[in-house]
């Protein structure tokens, strides 16, 4: 038997907060690696990487004559760029889910990049949101929504995400209908796959069987947790933590799919009036951009780091800088901490 959940009466307020990085552009995730170093998502194309002893420095993308391209595509390598989920390869380049250019990209650590997917069956991939190596070196990206106008998908009423994997049987689609699918993570014993539904507001776990086919799919933890979620982390007791978006909370479901508050900057009035609007399918781009907390608008992301992994670093859509705070209990290491 577990003893008490470590997370049990946690909390954690603006006070407990200190900040890493500056002037940083949409870090909306963050890899952290065993000697300190983080490495942020960044809008101008590329991530930021942070040094342990502070210093950091924007490596942008771009094209690599090694890799065969058209000339379109190598000017799309410096324009239309928008780095959202990232993962580290097995060999430290840098996975890109690109958000703007509709593909998954592999960066080196100096900049130079590739396409690794565009299509799948022959169609676009839609909108890359995340990607994830699991141990046996299989490559698992979220697709939000087929729709290339992504705002239209912000809606009750669509569930067209989706969740691929990369393995040496080559590209294919593993799970379908998702309300606009995000971050995804294993447990630690790569038994269950968890899926965030950012407009379904809900997780959903998939049973991976041994050639990355389906078994079970269920719903983990509350139908509506409340809010939309975007990131997701687990922690070595078992707990998955989880972000808010747009309202900023910061959550995690128990093993048993309890809900708990880790940190809360909502403001209860706006929330409510993002609700509404959205179960009415009445969602714009300008009243999202009316909501969000003062610590970091639009908490995007979560992850463990620090020499114990008990550092936590929150990414966002909106801030500059990234709020890190301690947590009670490390992180569950991620593959490339095995590396």
């Amino acid at each position: 038997m577990r003893g008490a959940n470590p997370i049990d009466d946690f909390t954690v307020t603006a006070a407990d907060l200190s900040y890493i990085g500056e002037d940083l552009q949409r870090p909306e995730c963050i890899l952290a690696e065993r000697d300190g170093s983080l490495w942020s998502a960044d809008a101008r194309g590329g991530v930021v990487h942070i040094r342990p002893d502070g210093p950091q420095k924007l490596i942008a993308q771009a094209h690599d004559d090694r890799f065969s391209a058209t000339e379109d595509e190598a000017q799309r390598f410096t324009s239309g760029t928008l780095p959202n989920g990232l993962a580290f390869a097995a060999d430290g380049s840098i996975l890109i889910s690109n958000f703007g250019t509709d593909r998954l990209e592999r960066m080196t650590r100096d900049g130079q990049s590739e396409v690794l997917l565009d299509q799948i069956d022959g169609q676009p991939i839609g909108k890359v949101n995340f990607v994830l190596r699991d141990s046996k070196g299989r490559i698992w990206l979220t697709i939000s929504t087929r729709i290339t106008d992504w705002m239209a998908a912000i809606s009750p009423n669509i569930t067209d995400g989706y969740v691929a994997v990369i393995d040496e049987k080559g590209a294919r689609i593993v799970a379908d209908g998702f309300a606009f699918t995000n971050e995804i993570r294993f447990d630690a014993a790569e038994d269950w796959l968890y899926v965030v539904e950012t407009t379904g507001r809900r997780i959903t776990r998939l049973r991976i069987g041994a050639d990355a086919e389906v078994l079970a799919r269920e719903v983990f933890g509350p139908s509506d947790t409340g809010g939309f979620i975007d990131g997701i982390a687990f922690d070595a007791y078992g707990n998955l933590w989880g972000t808010h978006v747009m309202t900023d909370r910061i959550f995690a479901l128990t093993p048993k799919g309890d809900m708990r508050i880790i940190l809360d900057d909502t403001d209860p009035a706006k929330t409510a009036e993002l609700d509404a609007a959205f179960k009415a399918d009445k969602i714009t781009p300008d009243l999202l951009l009316a909501h969000g907390g003062t610590i970091a608008p639009w908490f995007a992301s979560l992850t463990f780091g620090g020499p114990d992994l008990r550092n936590v670093y929150i990414g966002s859509l909106r801030g500059t800088r990234i709020p890190v705070f301690r947590s009670p209990v490390p992180g569950l290491p991620m593959v490339h901490w095995h590396d």
